[in-house]
């Protein structure tokens, strides 16, 4: 930022981290500076995946009605017996935290892992975006029917809701840090309430056998066979997809466990598999009380225990006090699982954006983000009038989205690997997940349309990002081997003739010697040096320049790798430049004539395209002094 920045500005981007002046770092993957045991990080993932349970029993209950705790049994089968392994096959495949995106844009490489990955981040968005709202939302439901909030608020669910996420979003402007200790907390006193709960609607069923004996009447009255409620539950089951967030987060907080690589796979296995089956006791347990205990015109719109159906039995059973601690937690719980969800925004950001070059300038700092992320999560929430059941198809479309991408990148891995029972398996699971995410989408394709919307917003973005920042030097670090720094250390002036490598043979480097003396008037006795600029990946943005010295049919020759062939050639003047107090030259002819748009999209999709005034370009924008700024001739 510049000295004459506004108060205003420089609050606003403060933390906005740079590389040397130069370009942005690939994203960290070294550990953080405070790591935590498996289970104290498993309570970090908790806030998200636990605090589902503020809902989904109510919301299993609407979709599947009588068949809730049948639907629910074999969601925790999907849970324990798909989305379980695939996540512990992600965790041992990405131990920093990177997820199935950094796997699947591994076995991609190129634009099409990368715009496949940007795609997915629609879907991550709308994951964490409903995350925040819908989480939001179910802490209203519970602040407004407690029985000690005054009835003139009724009917204030969405105004409620938009005070929530703002107050989240100003935790976060002024400055909220993730504290594993306060996850813990919250992550504690809330099953151990959710236990009391549970216990007190077991011991009721158990003093009430006749309403088991209603149940399994009203089964036999509506369905045929078990096959019958095997069917119907299996069609239901995307509904309840709600059940299996949390998974995404368990891998993506992998640096925060304590120990080297192997130490962290395994304990987030440890976090991953323990985390499950809790929550697959809760499920099934919590699924089978309210759907025995509360009528089910309670768990329509309007009803009490719509969006609360636990709470409903806190109060019933256990008086208004209780009930009271119990929303208390719930909303305190929610409430922090949205933080950990607008944390995981954050996050994604520096992780892939930026390392594509996809990223405004402005992105690297948090609040302006906080300040989008939040804009956002008001207009989803007054879109979906702050309802928990209407906002249910986004979030398991998100959710389902980012398993069923994860189960895609473990059996794509599997096969590359020769592991074919294994692709088998996944292969399998995939399937099953695919079949949940058509059927969502299907029935609720509003969450589709927010996903792909997010997708669009993404993809645009970033392309324009990329475009605007095409011009930067997008190096991180430049090396010369010995040869190399022979050949530009000789005492006399830097002279660099650009050359396209082709055959490489002698006739290539004696027809571009005769090119320089005829174009540059240059002649091999100037103490010419050919440079050589190769494209591996072109969709990379950044990265390290390594340049290697050689001397091929007596000519001497600097060769280097890089994405862009004009951003490298500028970046290693400044590099002589500044290590041998020269200004040095580089020569060029002029490419052949054609459209400039055309030269254009080749140097943003290629790397390529019309080199010598990019260069140039490259270079006044890095060093705004002509005296100091290395010269570029073209002929």
């Amino acid at each position: 930022m510049s000295d004459t920045a506004t108060p205003l500005r420089r609050w606003l981007l403060q933390g906005l981290s740079r590389t040397g002046g130069r370009t942005d770092a690939p994203y960290p993957e070294d550990a953080p500076a405070h790591q935590h045991s498996w289970w104290q990080v498993m309570c970090l993932t908790g806030v998200d995946y636990f605090s589902t349970l503020g809902y989904q029993p109510g919301i299993a209950a609407l979709a599947a009605g009588a068949l809730s705790p049948v639907a629910t049994l074999l969601l925790v089968a999907l849970t324990l017996f798909g989305a379980l392994p695939t996540y512990r096959a992600v965790a041992g495949e990405s131990p920093h935290g990177l997820g199935s995106l950094s796997m699947l844009e591994r076995l991609m490489p190129g634009w099409g892992g990368k715009l496949l990955v940007l795609f997915l981040l629609g879907f991550v968005a709308t994951a964490f975006i409903v995350t925040i709202t819908l989480s939001a939302a179910d802490a209203t439901a519970h602040i407004l029917h407690n029985p000690f909030v005054p009835a003139a608020l009724e009917g204030w669910q969405v105004p409620v809701t938009l005070l929530l996420i703002a107050g989240l979003g100003g935790v976060f402007l002024a400055g909220f840090s993730e504290a594993i200790s306060i996850a813990v907390v919250l992550v504690a006193v809330y099953l151990v309430l959710n236990v009391v709960v549970v216990a007190t609607g077991v011991q009721h069923v158990l003093a009430q056998p006749h309403v088991v004996a209603d149940w399994q009447a009203l089964l036999a009255t509506d369905y045929s066979s078990p096959l019958a409620m095997i069917a119907v539950s299996l069609y239901v089951m995307p509904k309840l997809a709600l059940g299996l967030s949390g998974f995404e987060t368990g891998v993506a907080v992998m640096p925060l466990v304590k120990g080297d690589l192997a130490e962290r796979v395994r304990g987030t296995r440890k976090l991953l598999t323990t985390a499950a089956l809790i929550m697959s006791v809760f499920l099934i347990a919590s699924s089978s009380v309210t759907t025995l205990l509360i009528p089910a015109a309670e768990f329509e719109e309007g009803g009490a225990a719509n969006g609360r159906a636990l709470a409903y039995l806190a109060h019933g059973f256990l008086g208004d006090w209780f009930g009271t601690a119990y929303d208390l937690s719930t909303i305190a719980i929610l409430w922090f699982a949205g933080a950990s969800a607008l944390a995981g925004l954050l996050n994604i950001v520096p992780r892939y954006l930026p390392r594509y070059g996809m990223a405004p300038d402005w992105t690297r700092a948090t609040r302006p983000m906080v300040l989008v992320f939040t804009a956002v999560s008001f207009l989803i929430t007054v879109l979906f009038g702050a309802d928990v059941e209407s906002q249910g198809g986004a979030y398991a479309t998100g959710v389902l989205a980012l398993i069923l991408s994860a189960a895609v990148a473990v059996t794509l891995s599997a096969w590359t690997t020769g592991r074919t029972r294994a692709a088998g398996f996944f292969g399998a699971v995939s399937l099953i997940f695919a079949y949940a995410a058509v059927a969502n989408v299907i029935e609720r394709p509003d969450g589709l349309m927010i996903a792909l919307l997010f997708s669009l917003a993404i993809v645009v973005t970033s392309l324009i990002s990329r475009a605007t920042r095409s011009t930067e030097l997008r190096v991180t670090s430049i090396t010369l081997d010995e040869q190399a720094t022979a050949f530009v250390t000789h005492g006399g002036e830097i002279r660099l003739i650009a050359n396209e490598p082709h055959a490489r043979d002698q006739k290539e480097y004696i027809d571009k010697a005769r090119e320089a003396w005829e174009l540059h008037r240059l002649r091999s006795a100037e103490t010419l040096v050919f440079l050589e600029v190769t494209v591996p990946d072109a969709s990379e943005f950044a990265g390290e320049l390594h340049v290697v010295g050689e001397e091929r049919h007596g000519f001497r020759i600097l060769r280097m790798e890089s994405p862009t062939v004009a951003n490298s050639i500028a970046a290693l003047l400044l590099h002589l430049r500044d290590e041998t107090g020269l200004i040095p030259h580089v020569y060029f002819h002029w490419a052949a004539e054609g459209n400039p748009i055309g030269a254009l999209l080749r140097y943003l999709v290629f790397g390529g395209g019309d080199i010598p005034p990019l260069t140039r370009e490259v270079l006044r924008q890095a060093e705004p002094d002509t005296a100091r700024r290395p010269v570029v001739h073209v002929g």
